[in-house]
């Protein structure tokens, strides 16, 4: 842990400062998880050691619960699931994720003590659980947690687990778990507990960002593999003695919304810079402002109120697979903000972010191409520049409009997309890894739509209809013109 230090942060209690200047895209550091699990519902289709969502994974024989890619991620996953395997056996069943971790970290915690390398900056049982701040709701659901975790734990007259102490370690769990991601960082499947990311504190506005790196166990030596592992990476140049810190809210928010879910999830009143000067909240409920006259208070009113409904009445159609129903109650509200909402509107961007990933679903590429322009306008004016959620938005769009043929614009942000997640995610990362071959791919065929538009027209219908063209069969494969005209270039 060269590159930090901890220290006092006051109200906020310890957290971590640079101890040398970095740089964007630099990792401070890297971090296994102390413990892991694969959610509930996903525990079929992800590994349990390395989180990769894939299919045909190998069933554990004993436990017939915990999933793998292969033998290798059996036996390197065998030391954290060797006690939970005698116990799903013997209490007949898995228990919930959040069980599930509370076992695997008490296990790990008898094991290690608390602390398993001199590169762990705290404790486990040294992490805050503000149990006594708990509503009574959240209170209930920590006492049937308890409740099945005595149930599920191997019973042992000797060595009774006090509850006081397991409330303990679930009140950690609920402050301080890290949601984990399969391998191209598109759905979370799993949540952990890394004691040093633990330390770096909350800002709207971050200097870092954390990213889930699962590690490599293809190498015929297992003395090579690495273990899955969050990595905390600098979004922007970072002076020797600052603090760092990470946002643990979406900033696409208002401030007092951020504040409202920082509050009740991790107990703390925000009072970052963003927060207490409510930086962008004038954009991101922005009326239309054009050279004819601005719409009255009391039509921004009603459409921010019909917005609203709508974001409603989307969300049960989307939980319905009523995709057409989804498009229609998107376009007609979106036609609604048109001259009314600023294009930095939450809920015009809202809409138009479901509508594009809707329209892409049902192949209305050109569609959801233009909405996803207007999305990342928005989100550009919106989030920091090195913003990882904003880098995948930019990768999407381009995406998207590359599957609608407009080559130059796909191409352009493709580019910019892989240029901010070199920063957040790295080079050597599946999903930057994905983007340069995009890159590639797009600049081949810019290269070739610039060289001949009707051929490039007629070979990507062909392509997309699965179907031999005339310009195929005369000449030379798709891959080999791109080559040619790529050499040409």
């Amino acid at each position: 842990m060269d590159n930090v230090e901890v220290f006092d942060a006051g109200v906020k209690g310890r957290g971590l400062k640079a101890t040398r200047d970095l740089l964007a895209g630099d990792v401070v550091f890297a971090e296994p998880s102390f413990s892991a699990v694969v959610f509930d519902s996903l525990s079929t289709a992800v590994c349990h050691n390395c989180f990769r969502q894939q299919a045909n994974l190998h069933r554990c024989v004993q436990c017939k619960f915990a999933h793998y890619c292969d033998r290798t991620c059996q036996t390197a996953c065998w030391n954290e699931h060797k006690k939970e395997c005698a116990a799903i056996r013997s209490s007949g069943s898995a228990p919930s994720e959040n069980v599930r971790l509370a076992a695997r970290m008490l296990w790990r915690i008898q094991r290690d003590t608390g602390v398993v390398s001199d590169g762990q900056l705290t404790s486990v049982d040294e992490l805050v659980d503000h149990v006594s701040d708990l509503t009574d709701e959240d209170r209930e659901e920590l006492q049937i947690d308890v409740h099945n975790f005595m149930d599920f734990w191997p019973k042992n007259p000797r060595k009774p687990q006090p509850v006081e102490y397991i409330s303990h370690i679930f009140g950690i769990i609920k402050c301080n778990a890290f949601t984990l991601s399969d391998q191209r960082g598109l759905q979370a499947v799993g949540v952990g507990l890394f004691p040093n990311l633990c330390m770096v504190n909350h800002d709207c506005w971050p200097n870092c960002t954390v990213i889930l790196n699962h590690g490599n166990q293809s190498a015929l030596n297992p003395a090579l593999h690495s273990k899955r592992r969050i990595e905390l990476r600098a979004l922007e140049k970072v002076a020797e003695g600052v603090e760092l810190t990470v946002s643990y809210v979406d900033f696409l928010n208002l401030s007092a919304e951020r504040q409202r879910i920082l509050k009740k999830q991790y107990h703390f009143n925000c009072t970052c810079k963003h927060c207490t000067e409510h930086i962008k909240d004038d954009l991101m409920m922005a009326a239309k402002e054009g050279e004819g006259s601005k719409p009255s208070a009391e039509l921004i009113k009603q459409v921010t109120t019909a917005s609203e409904e709508c974001l409603e009445k989307v969300a049960k159609c989307r939980l319905q697979g009523d995709f057409h129903g989804v498009a229609r109650l998107c376009g007609e509200c979106l036609s609604a903000q048109e001259n009314v909402l600023a294009d930095t509107h939450l809920y015009k961007l809202r809409l138009q972010s479901t509508a594009s990933e809707v329209l892409s679903y049902m192949h209305a590429f050109a569609e959801a191409a233009a909405y996803s322009r207007k999305t990342i306008d928005g989100y550009m004016a919106l989030h920091h520049p090195t913003n990882a959620q904003l880098g995948m938005a930019i990768m999407r769009a381009g995406v998207t409009h590359w599957h609608a043929g407009q080559i130059e614009v796909g191409h352009e942000l493709i580019c910019k997309a892989y240029g901010i997640l070199l920063i957040t995610h790295g080079p050597n990362h599946p999903i930057t890894q994905d983007l340069e071959s995009m890159r590639r791919q797009t600049e081949m065929e810019l290269k070739m739509f610039k060289q001949n538009e009707e051929v490039y027209r007629t070979m990507r219908e062909a392509a997309l209809k699965k179907q031999p063209a005339k310009a195929m069969a005369e000449n030379t494969s798709t891959e080999e013109k791109l080559e040619d005209v790529s050499r040409k270039q």
